[in-house]
Parts: structure tokens; sequence; C-alpha cells
């Protein structure tokens, strides 16, 4: 690509710092909670708005339907000849309790460069970088063909996305996807996620009797199903240290190699700075490279919760009829959802047959590339917008339309998240900074001019 491709962009991105704020504004104020059917009206609003912002800059835009939310898709084709790129975002949004935040959650308060508001940083700050980006690709006529895909169901699961997929399977045809979605481990190195842990999450239900019973009367006769229910899960696992017990667990886990984990802790990796960012008093392990391996490359078991008996003021002497429990596992490369809850599940019916094992969400995880020509482009747009090599990460968190998209479109997936540990993902006083923002558009800018290149066969290496 020519130099002067890049002439104009230091002043772009200066001149268009009040339009992307004016725009991360409009978004944010529209409260895209797609978890609850309440804010059904505001997905639409939002969707119809995302169409907006991509016909502005000259996209062929539409919302289109599915049995749950929709999803936005554009396209800004301007030769058949030229690479495709898809950039997949999100603008749904987790709720927000006004109450415990300092400004008011849906309405953008800008402070000392940081835009503070639900979905600044979560997913709709850096989808706003990427359109920047590509408008100054557009008009200083780039040869690269642009496809989007904006989801509005993704902090639910995204149930219906591959139903959407499929059924637009013919006009998503690209040569590679674009996601940013994924966080920083420290403000002082951009990280590359080429992979992303699964989910099988799980519930399990004990019932004993039809109703509360006198635990004077009952006591010692009847069941607790409370009780119960906690020792199943102790068997499961070892709290103390996240040690999986169900027989089988980590027969397929695909080890993480030393290199790998070299860059874990290369990236940042502080144990000190991981635990004030989530908040945490105290942790299993301080150590920096087992705690990496932990979060990044090795399965989990938990506990979301345990609902029965009585939980309201003073004590209640009473047995309760039933019970619930909420658990998940996390799972690595190599774990696969339906054969890690069978485990499961055939575990503990074994030990206790009255224990109802009911399958909830569940995601495959994923393993990419870390090298290769896009690898390579986004190696020189970190060096070139963030003037540092980009460590290469596992998340330890799922993205579910990332294995949807790998499994259907059959394109190289590159993750460019721009988001840091201390913008508050899913918390309280989110928020998104013009550092990263403006970066981020530099760092799509010359993505997109190198991967320009690759069908030709070209790759520059600075």
């Amino acid at each position: 690509m020519k130099h002067d491709f890049f002439n104009d962009l230091d002043s772009y991105i200066q001149d268009t710092r009040p339009g992307f704020e004016k725009q991360l504004a409009e978004l944010v104020a529209i409260p895209t909670v797609s978890t609850d059917p309440d804010h059904a009206a505001d997905i639409i609003l939002g969707a119809q708005l995302a169409v907006t912002y991509l016909t502005r800059i000259g996209f062929t835009a539409r919302v289109v339907p599915t049995a749950g939310h929709p999803v936005v898709v554009g396209e800004l084709i301007g030769d058949a000849s030229w690479p495709t790129v898809t950039i997949y975002n999100h603008l749904d949004v987790q709720p927000a309790d006004p109450g415990e935040w300092q400004t008011p959650p849906f309405m953008l308060t800008t402070s000392d460069d940081k835009y503070f508001g639900r979905g600044a940083t979560d997913d709709k700050g850096p989808a706003l970088t990427a359109l920047m980006a590509t408008k100054y690709a557009h008009e200083h006529q780039l040869p690269l063909n642009f496809k989007y895909i904006w989801e509005f169901e993704e902090e639910s699961g995204s149930t219906h996305f591959e139903d959407f997929i499929v059924a637009e399977r013919a006009a998503l045809d690209t040569d590679s996807v674009l996601v940013s979605d994924s966080v920083w481990i420290s403000a002082g190195r951009a990280a590359i996620p080429y992979g992303l842990r699964g989910l099988v999450s799980f519930e399990l239900r004990l019932q004993t009797g039809r109703s509360d019973v006198h635990s004077g009367l009952a006591g010692g006769a009847a069941r607790n199903p409370l009780g119960e229910l906690m020792q199943i899960i102790i068997e499961c696992y070892d709290a103390t240290t996240g040690h999986v017990k169900v027989p089988g667990f980590y027969d397929s886990v695909q080890p993480v190699t030393e290199a790998e984990l070299d860059s874990f802790v290369a990236s940042g990796f502080d144990a000190k700075v991981f635990a004030k960012a989530h908040g945490l008093s105290s942790m299993r392990t301080v150590d920096n490279r087992d705690l990496a391996r932990r979060v990044m490359a090795e399965p989990t078991f938990e506990v979301h919760g345990l609902l029965g008996g009585y939980t309201g003021p003073g004590i209640k002497n009473i047995i309760p009829p039933a019970a619930t429990a909420k658990l998940s596992t996390r799972l690595v490369p190599g774990q696969h959802p339906e054969q890690t809850f069978d485990l499961i599940k055939k575990f503990i019916n074994q030990k206790h047959p009255d224990v109802v094992v009911s399958p909830g969400d569940a995601c495959e995880p994923y393993l990419g590339a870390f090298e290769g020509s896009y690898t390579t482009a986004a190696i020189n747009a970190t060096n070139y917008a963030f003037g540092s090599t980009p460590a290469f990460i596992r998340e330890g968190g799922s993205i579910g339309s990332v294995l949807t998209m790998a499994h259907h479109l059959k394109a190289p997936i590159i993750l460019l998240g721009l988001s840091l540990p201390s913008h508050g993902y899913h918390s309280v006083n989110e928020h998104y900074d013009w550092t990263q923002a403006s970066g981020g558009i530099k760092l799509f800018v010359k993505y997109f001019s190198e991967i320009a290149d690759i069908k030709r066969g070209h790759i520059t290496s600075s």
C-alpha cells in the first residue's frame, strides 16, 4: 500500500472525534439489554440506528429478523476482485442498576478522555472505532470490500445467531473475519486472543418432600435437599483448589505449551493487577504463570447459586422440600460440551439417582492460529498503532458467535480487541477511552491496508 494512504490519518482521527463521541452517546442512550424482554423495543431502535450509521458512509444495510433479537448486516463492495473482510461486533449490553453507578449508565458521561456508559467498551465503542476506520479506508479508495455483522443477542448467549448465519450464508461469503470484542491483559501492551474457553452450564434439582417441615418434628428423619446438593457439589470438585473430581473430565484436555505460557505472562499478566481489576481479596494462587494458566488454558467447575429453604431475616427452623444448584464448567481445547455434560450427569446420577441434572447453555472452546498472513497483518498493525508487538493469549471467556462463524464461514478469524481491564467489562461504571479509540482507528486502518494485499500474495513486513 502506498505511503500516502496514511498521510491524512492523524488529522482524520482528530477531526472524527466529535462525530465518534456523538454516535457513541446515541448508542449508549439506547438500553439494548438483550436479556430483558422489557427492552425488546430498545433493541429494534438500536438496530435501526446501526443501519443508519452504516448507510451514512455508503453501506447497503438491513435488519435481519431472527426468532430472537435481530442482526444488522451491511456490505460495501467496491470490486468483486478485491478481498473481503467481515467485521463483527455486538451492540447489545448487560443490564445496569443506576443505583450502583456513579453516573447514569444509559447516558454517556465524558471525563478526562473517558467515556462512561453501559456498552461503552462492551461493545459499542470498539464497534464505532472499527466503523471510523472503515470510513477512512473507503474514502481513500482502499481496494478492500467490507461486510458488517452487528449482533444484538451476544450477551444473552447468541441463541439464534447460528440460524442467522445459516440463513444468510450466501450473502456472508468472505475472505476473513475481524472481531473486536476482547480485552487486553495490561494497558501497556496489546493482546491478541487466539483461543477462547467453551462453556457448559447445568442445573441440579433435588426434591424430597411436598412442603417445608419442622426441623424439630421431622429432623433426623427428613432428607435435607440443600445439604445433599452441597455434598454432591463437593464430590464433583475441590472448592479449595478448583480441581474437578469427575472421572474422565481432564482426559481430552489439550495441554498448554511452555511457549504459550511465556506469551501469556509477556502480555503484562500480573497477579496483583488481576486481583485489583476483578475486586478479589484473595485467590487460589498469586504466581503469575500459574494464574495465567488457570484463567486462560485450564477448565473450571463453578457454583453460581443455591436455591431453596429460608433466606429471610433470622433463622426459620425448617427443612425445605426441594433445592436447586446452578453450575457451569468452562472448557478448553480438546473438550466438548456434550461429552463433558454427559460425564458430569453420569457421575452425579450414579451416586445420587434422585437428582435431576438439566443442561443449560453450551459453547465449544475455540483455538485459532497465531501465525500466517492475517496474524502478521495484526502484528504489523499493532506495532504501527500502539508502538509495541502484541502478546498472544487465550481468553478465559466465551464468544459463541466466533465458533459459529468459524464453523460456517470457513474463513480466518482475527480477534483485535481494544478494551482494557480497567474499563469495567460487565461491571459498574463501565467506560471506554479516547486513547484506545484513536489508537484503534489507526490499528484497523493499518490492518485493512495489510490484508488488502494478501489475496495478491503480498504482505508488508512493517
